[in-house]
């Protein structure tokens, strides 16, 4: 009896075991495509990524840089002070979208062009996404709104 009860606590356990490894492979290949990583525009210039990796750029709109093309268009280029990338877009800006502020672009990278399928701006006077300040703070262009 006892051998028994022993038995089925261990076929729960293994069972338990393997129902945890399945769950978290399964989390683990869900997530796969839904990770994007940061780079600022140094990175991309200095190791340029595969045109088939999603992921996200961030720095400042580069003075001077926009220009809006037929219908939602728009090509700029994004800098963090040490290197730029240019970035073409098609589809609305958000509305607080303008040169010299931060933004952050998710897409690919192809023929030395990021080609994103989302911009999202700073959304106040101070923010800015802590990746983009930590990028800036890198090539020593970050300058402090609060002092």
């Amino acid at each position: 009896m006892k051998s028994l009860k022993k038995q089925r606590r261990i076929q729960i356990i293994a069972l338990a075991a393997v129902a945890l490894t399945v769950s978290t492979a399964l989390i683990g290949y869900a997530m796969r495509d839904g990770i994007n990583f940061f780079r600022a525009p140094s990175q991309i210039v200095a190791e340029p990524p595969a045109p088939s990796e999603v992921f996200r750029i961030g720095g400042l709109v580069a003075e001077g840089s926009l220009i809006r093309g037929q219908g939602e268009s728009i090509r700029f280029e994004v800098t963090d002070g040490g290197a730029s990338v240019p970035v073409v877009f098609t589809g609305v800006l958000p509305d607080l979208f303008e040169e010299n502020q931060g933004m952050v672009g998710t897409g690919r990278y192809i023929n030395g062009v990021f080609e994103a399928s989302e911009i999202l701006a700073k959304h106040d006077e101070t923010y800015m996404p802590s990746e983009v300040v930590d990028a800036l703070k890198e090539q020593g262009v970050y300058q402090d709104p609060n002092g």
